[in-house]
């Protein structure tokens, strides 16, 4: 498997902070319905924003592990109309990866749709992890069932190729006050998959965290400290934003602010 960033560890901002365990986060933190939130805060900036947590926050903690390596593979057409839905933007649209933790050595694939009202929904499948890299007979068999089921089009008949790879750390925090949660993900990098005589692209951040907050109606507690300090959402995809970043012949200006300011 492929090297993880190791990133920057949280344990010292994050050292008096209880613990919760998967269960007990997917039971209390669901957050079926929800609105998410995306900061880009400089790592040298991220621990006086923790430093402000309530001490009632919990970490995530699974088998002893707060900050958990993750590696994405994204898959799009020859044509990257994936890609190209999410930058002109299309309302609906899809996005096709594996997600595999690296930690626990399980993978999934992950069909991501946004149907017309604007609605996104992830479904998944536990894949085999030396397949994560490419799109079995049965991955492509579940995509293009979801895909179907959910009347997005742009993908069939074509082939589904890897495109990007992602890979960073993440720690998740829970918030009793609200029962919602947010992930800070650090140690990012992305590289481009090598295909005939293409080069290979690769693009680390390691001087930047990307903060997501997940809560209902109404702002999180993190939310409103990241306010307090001077961060306001920004318009950032792992998939889209890397993308351009690495490859200057793409569309890119629902994502301009971001890569002007952080990756250019």
């Amino acid at each position: 498997m492929s090297a993880v960033p190791t990133g920057v560890v949280l344990d010292v901002p994050l050292a008096g902070l209880g613990t919760i365990g998967l269960a007990e986060l997917t039971d209390r933190a669901g957050l079926l319905t929800r609105i998410d939130r995306k900061y880009v805060v400089p790592r040298s900036e991220l621990d006086a924003v923790l430093g402000d947590l309530d001490p009632g926050v919990r970490v995530l903690d699974i088998d002893g592990v707060r900050s958990g390596a993750y590696e994405s593979v994204y898959f799009d057409t020859p044509e990257l109309t994936s890609f190209l839905m999410a930058a002109h933007p299309r309302r609906r649209r899809f996005k096709i990866r594996t997600r595999t933790y690296v930690d626990s050595a399980q993978s999934y694939l992950e069909v991501k749709t946004r149907g017309g009202r604007g609605v996104t929904v992830k479904d998944r499948l536990p894949y085999p992890i030396d397949d994560r890299a490419t799109l079995t007979t049965e991955g492509r068999r579940y995509t293009d069932t979801v895909l179907d089921e959910a009347d997005i089009t742009g993908a069939e008949g074509q082939d589904l190729v890897p495109t990007l790879t992602t890979r960073y750390r993440r720690t998740t925090l829970f918030l009793p006050e609200s029962s919602s949660r947010a992930t800070i993900d650090t140690g990012l990098s992305w590289s481009t998959v090598r295909r005939g005589s293409t080069p290979q692209l690769r693009l680390d951040r390691p001087g930047l965290s990307i903060v997501e907050t997940k809560s209902g109606s109404r702002a999180s507690a993190v939310d409103r400290i990241l306010w307090a300090h001077g961060h306001r959402p920004a318009t950032i995809s792992k998939y889209g934003t890397g993308l351009a970043a690495l490859r200057s012949d793409l569309p890119d200006n629902k994502w301009a602010p971001v890569l002007r300011r952080y990756f250019r």
